[in-house]
């Protein structure tokens, strides 16, 4: 066994190699992709260039959902608490951090490329075995706990909103 392959356990990799062997090759790729997501495998290398780049807007995507959630709830009770008089600023941005909890409960909550991140930090990808790999530039995800994370979205949305229709109600009463 090579130095790489002791770094990194095989049960704990998955590489998904770009290896066109019929014409299906591509629902192939997405075939043990979902395999290794589902598995919950620690780490996953994506060679195929189309494929690497889809999951990992996905996954930019449903971050920049869970960021502004957060930031919009948090604008939302500093807003309150800043302009108490009115709810112009307030009442918007409680509704987008709802609004973005929602689509992001609806569409990434249940799916199993949530649990993972693209790894960018190169202390950790050199420790990988991909001088092997066919391509220059696969993508590298690693799994992480998000339970943390998304209680945090979900409280704050949920705080921010119940907050803002308060202040309404106290504003039209």
């Amino acid at each position: 066994m090579s130095e790489e392959e002791e770094r990194v356990p095989h049960s704990q990799l998955a590489i998904i190699r770009e290896v066109y062997d019929s014409d299906s090759s591509h629902e192939n790729f997405e075939l043990e992709l979902e395999r290794a997501l589902e598995a919950g495998v620690a780490t996953i290398v994506i060679e195929p260039t189309t494929l690497g780049d889809e999951t990992a807007r996905w996954i930019a995507v449903g971050n920049c959902l869970h960021k502004t959630a957060v930031l919009a709830g948090f604008g939302s009770l500093i807003s309150g608490m800043v302009w108490r008089d009115t709810a112009y600023v307030c009442v918007p941005l409680g509704t987008l951090s709802l609004f973005c909890t929602g689509v992001y409960t609806a569409s990434w909550q249940f799916d199993p490329c949530c649990k993972y991140q693209v790894e960018y930090d190169s202390g950790r990808l050199s420790r990988l075995p991909l001088q092997s790999l066919s391509s220059a530039s696969p993508v590298v995800l690693v799994r992480r706990d998000d339970s943390r994370r998304k209680i945090l979205h979900c409280s704050i949305s949920l705080v921010s909103f119940s907050y803002c229709m308060w202040r309404l109600y106290l504003l039209y009463k």
